[in-house]
């Protein structure tokens, strides 16, 4: 049967240990020398071994209070962690990360997930908006945490990833095979403009068949095979897949996937950074494969 060691215990033979007697660490510790001596008691025998060495003046330690020594640091380290995080007033603010709508998916949910553990009296309010909108924000020091797609990284951004990105229309559809091609695209798509002077430098003529503000409208009209568009590889929505045109359509420059943090300095921006930096480290859950 597993047993649990007593963590107030744990502190006063540490702390003992430290000062080197239980006189100076009834007084760090604020609580009378029986009390301390009541708790290595206990401690020791609920291990049925002999920590301290009690044959000096001076109060040493016995093998096994040398080998436990280590464990009961580590083992306080983690409890004082855990409910600083957990208590601090510090950490009970509002962080606001903000993300562009076509790459919430399949990242961002899992760090929120993550985040959420680790500081559960943190109110994360996401913001969804374009590249564009989100740089404009975090300049105006709107949002502790952006992510954004760009063709480069700009000045103290970190790129995470860099993705191809593909065509994409709906599953099993047609309109790509269409003249003039019908494309779909948000006003404010960071993609449209490289998009559209890709396919005007492959003199492929084109007509704009969905121009919404809303990204919704622009992957449902997708989806329902009513024009075509570029997403992120791994990014794409229901209903869609990559478009395997064998070279009909021209190809398309990758973008990275930047973040910026407004204030490195704070403790929960650089967590939730942090946690961010790990998920993109990693595959996502699905991945789109492009044949040109």
């Amino acid at each position: 049967m597993l047993r649990n060691l007593d963590t107030t215990a744990l502190r006063s033979f540490v702390t003992v240990a430290e000062m080197g007697g239980v006189t100076r660490a009834a007084g760090v510790l604020n609580l009378t020398q029986s009390a301390v001596s009541m708790q290595l008691k206990r401690l020791e025998e609920s291990l049925n071994l002999s920590l301290l060495d009690r044959s000096a003046r001076s109060i040493g330690l016995t093998p096994a209070g040398e080998q436990l020594l280590g464990y009961a640091r580590k083992m306080l380290q983690i409890n004082d962690e855990a409910l600083s995080r957990l208590t601090a007033t510090e950490y009970e603010r509002e962080i606001k990360l903000g993300v562009p709508h076509d790459i919430i998916y399949p990242w961002v949910p899992q760090a929120l997930r993550r985040f959420a553990a680790d500081f559960p009296r943190m109110q994360v309010k996401l913001v969804s908006a374009p590249t564009r909108s989100l740089l404009e924000m975090y300049g105006r020091g709107e949002v502790d945490l952006i992510l954004t797609t760009e063709e480069q990284c700009g000045p103290g951004g970190q790129a995470l990833v860099e993705l191809p990105l593909l065509w994409i229309g709906a599953r099993d559809g047609s309109a790509w095979r269409k003249q003039p091609l019908p494309v779909a695209f948000c006003s404010n798509c960071i993609f449209r403009s490289g998009v559209l002077q890709a396919l005007n430098n492959s003199d492929i003529a084109w007509d704009m068949s969905v121009d919404s503000e809303l990204d919704n409208a622009v992957e449902a009209a997708v989806s329902a095979d009513l024009g075509v568009y570029a997403a992120l590889e791994g990014c794409l929505p229901p209903h869609t897949e990559v478009i395997q045109h064998g070279g009909a359509l021209p190809p398309l420059p990758s973008h990275k996937i930047n973040m910026y943090v407004l204030k490195p300095d704070d403790t929960a921006s650089t967590a939730l950074a942090g946690i961010v930096r790990q998920i993109y480290a990693s595959p996502p859950p699905l991945r789109a494969v492009a044949t040109a």
